[in-house]
C-alpha cells in the first residue's frame, strides 16, 4: 500500500472512531506549514467529515497568517468548518506571546517550551485530532506513533498502532480522558512531502518559495542560531516585540524579588540568542553577525 493510501486509511479509521466515541468529526490541526497542507489535502481526498483548527500563536510570520486565512477561506467556501483557536487568561484576557513571557518570568527555551503548551497544544479538548507530525522531523518524534492517546501525565500516555512496534495492538482498552491523536503522515520523508505536494498541486506557504526551510514562530528556540538570526533580520519588529516582553518580564521579576544578571530587555534577548553579547554591551544595527 502506498503512502497516500496508508495515510487515507489512517484518517478513515480515526474518523470512524471519532464519530463513534465523540459523536463529532475528526479535527485536522493546521499550522500553515507544508506538513499540515499535505494533511489537509489528504483529509479532503479521504472523503471523511472533518473540521480544521488553527492555534493562533501571535508569533507567526505575516506570510503564514495570510496563508492560513486564504486556506480557511477556501475550506469554508467548500463547507468545511474552520476555527482559529485563541487562548484566554483566567480573567478573560487573551494569552499572547508578549504577555506570556512576563507571566512565566523567563524566556521560552528548547527545554521549557511553555509557548507551545499554552499557545499551540491546548485546543480541541475532548476531540479526536489529526496532526502532521512526522518521524523525519526530529529524533524525539521517532517515539511517536500513528495513533496515540495523549495525557498531561506522561506515565499515562499510550502509543497506539506504532508502526515501529509490532507488539502493540491496533487499539488498547483505555479509560483515560486524554486527547486521541492520529498522525497519518508519520512515516513520510521530507522528499515524500514535497513530491506529493508537487504532484497534487497543493498550494503551499509562500515562505518556502523564498528559501525558508521551516515556518513557525519567529524566534523559536528550537530553530538553529542561523535560522533565528535570519528571521529577526527579516522581521525586526518581532525582535523589538521580544525585547519589550523581556523588559516587562524583568520588571515582574524585580517586583517579586527575583535576582538576576540581566538589566534590560536587550540583555535578555542577547542571552536568549546566545550571540555572545554581554550584558550592557551595545551592538550597532546591521552588525549583529560580526
Amino acid at each position: 500500500m502506498d503512502l497516500e493510501q496508508t495515510a487515507i486509511e489512517r484518517l478513515k479509521m480515526a474518523s470512524d472512531m471519532s464519530l463513534r466515541l465523540y459523536k463529532q468529526p475528526l479535527v485536522i490541526t493546521y499550522s500553515g506549514g507544508k506538513d499540515s497542507d499535505v494533511l489537509l489535502h489528504l483529509a479532503g481526498k479521504s472523503g471523511i467529515p472533518y473540521e480544521v483548527l488553527h492555534s493562533l500563536t501571535t508569533a507567526d510570520a505575516p506570510e503564514t497568517v495570510w496563508h492560513v486565512r486564504d486556506t480557511f477561506r477556501r475550506m469554508e467556501l467548500a463547507g468545511v468548518k474552520c476555527t482559529i483557536d485563541t487562548h484566554r487568561t483566567p480573567d478573560g484576557g487573551n494569552v499572547i506571546m508578549w504577555n506570556l513571557i512576563p507571566r512565566k518570568l523567563m524566556p521560552p527555551t528548547r527545554w521549557m517550551r511553555y509557548c507551545c503548551s499554552e499557545l499551540k497544544e491546548g485546543g480541541a479538548k475532548g476531540r479526536w485530532i489529526a496532526t502532521g507530525v512526522r518521524w523525519a522531523e526530529s529524533a524525539k518524534r521517532k517515539s511517536r506513533g500513528a495513533l496515540e492517546v495523549l495525557h498531561s501525565n506522561k506515565s499515562k500516555r499510550l502509543t497506539l498502532m506504532n508502526d515501529n512496534d509490532a507488539s502493540r495492538m491496533l487499539m488498547e482498552n483505555c479509560q483515560l480522558k486524554g486527547k486521541r491523536v492520529v498522525n497519518p503522515i508519520i512515516d513520510w520523508a521530507d522528499t515524500d512531502i514535497w513530491e506529493y505536494a508537487d504532484a497534487e498541486g497543493i498550494s503551499m506557504n509562500p515562505m518556502y518559495a523564498c528559501g525558508w526551510k521551516r515556518v513557525g514562530c519567529i524566534g523559536c528556540p528550537l530553530a538553529s542560531k542561523k535560522e533565528r538570526r535570519k528571521e529577526f533580520s527579516q522581521y525586526p519588529k518581532y525582535r523589538d516585540s521580544y525585547i519589550r516582553a523581556f523588559a516587562r518580564m524583568l520588571a515582574e521579576r524585580t517586583k517579586r524579588g527575583l535576582d538576576g544578571s540581566w538589566k534590560t530587555g536587550e540583555d535578555v534577548f542577547h542571552a536568549w540568542m546566545e550571540d555572545g553579547v554581554l550584558p550592557g554591551q551595545m551592538v550597532l544595527e546591521g552588525m549583529e553577525d560580526i
